[in-house]
């Protein structure tokens, strides 16, 4: 089959061709129909962050599919069933598995990491970790659920614990960003959005932003934020993983606020603990999405309360992983996905 591998110092994936996976006892193998191109991939290309598993590494966590085959023992899927394969694979047995938070896993392995990854026309997967997609969504580009919704849907939802009629501002209008926009609009939260780029900035409220900032037009988007919101927001969460941001969004907001950070930052930010402890503030991370939260993130989608189509600015074969990385790193657009299939 064909696949795309990193082989360091490449700043390039190589399509080249590499043994088809033979599903093991409990998994499902699945012909890959499409892959989400995430921030993730390039910290492996363009950073110098290290796979568990040494490259050559298949790299892609976000896929959908069709089952191509099954290993012994399954029985939750059969061949042609529609899945989606969530990023990470995890134990089921370890203490935070058993308390619920299977998404901090002690030894969770993670797809395009720890595993060969969907960058690929098949992949292997255990079946216990993947989800059935209900036939009304579409197959391709709802392989963005798989981590670029699912992952601000946990951080909204379970983390930063939006209610509906609260007050949240989003800085980082991206991918991920984006749906946290759209998540917390269909709480029934009134969403700012805060980006630098105009277009996204519309897409956030036609997606359900309240109101929109473009943060290059003010001196201070905190300042401005809580003008909007009259004081400061309920929650606000950050989708980039820049310090200025992280910063600027808890100053965003009022006493007692929700401060959820979703962006990776391998730096240190320095907060006022003064203002943590005499205003109560709350400061939480998020990681991913737990399994028992993918069927009412399907729900809404398949509902229209939350969207893919209008994410997908860009669709390329598995020949054009390359062109899809470069637009990424430029800024531009929302989400590519990639068709192996095609």
């Amino acid at each position: 089959m064909k696949a795309a591998l990193l082989r360091p110092p490449s700043k390039t994936l190589s399509i080249e061709d590499v043994p088809r996976p033979d599903p093991a006892p409990g998994e499902i193998l699945v012909k890959v129909a499409a892959c989400g191109v995430c921030h993730t991939d390039l910290h492996y290309i363009d950073h110098g962050v290290k796979t568990y598993k040494p490259p050559p590494v298949i790299l892609g966590h976000e896929p959908s599919g069709h089952v191509a085959g099954v290993g012994a023992g399954v029985k939750k899927f059969k061949e042609g069933d529609r899945v989606l394969i969530p990023p990470v694979v995890t134990c089921g047995a370890c203490f935070f598995c058993r308390s619920g938070r299977e998404n901090i896993c002690a030894t969770m392995l993670m797809f395009g990491n720890n595993l060969d990854g969907a960058f690929a026309e098949y992949v292997a997967a255990p079946a216990k970790d993947c989800v059935a997609l209900p036939d009304g969504l579409p197959l391709e580009e709802s392989c963005i659920i798989s981590d670029a919704v699912s992952t601000p849907f946990h951080a909204v939802v379970n983390r930063a614990k939006v209610r509906p009629g609260e007050s949240v501002v989003v800085y980082g209008c991206g991918g991920v960003g984006m749906n946290a926009v759209q998540v917390a609009a269909a709480l029934g939260a009134s969403v700012v959005a805060v980006d630098i780029n105009d277009q996204k900035l519309e897409l956030a409220r036609r997606l359900g932003a309240t109101a929109t900032l473009n943060a290059r037009t003010v001196e201070s988007p905190e300042k401005a934020v809580r003008e909007i919101t009259g004081g400061g927001a309920d929650v606000a969460l950050e989708a980039l993983g820049n310090p200025a941001t992280i910063r600027a969004a808890f100053q965003s907001l009022r006493r007692g606020g929700r401060f959820c950070l979703i962006g990776y930052c391998p730096e240190e930010v320095a907060f006022q603990v003064a203002k943590l402890m005499y205003f109560e503030m709350t400061i939480v991370g998020s990681l991913g999405c737990r399994p028992v939260d993918y069927p009412p993130l399907l729900e809404l989608v398949r509902l229209g309360r939350i969207q893919v189509l209008p994410l997908v600015t860009g669709r390329f074969p598995l020949e054009g992983v390359n062109e899809a990385l470069d637009l990424l790193r430029a800024g531009e657009g929302l989400r590519s996905i990639v068709l192996p299939s095609r």
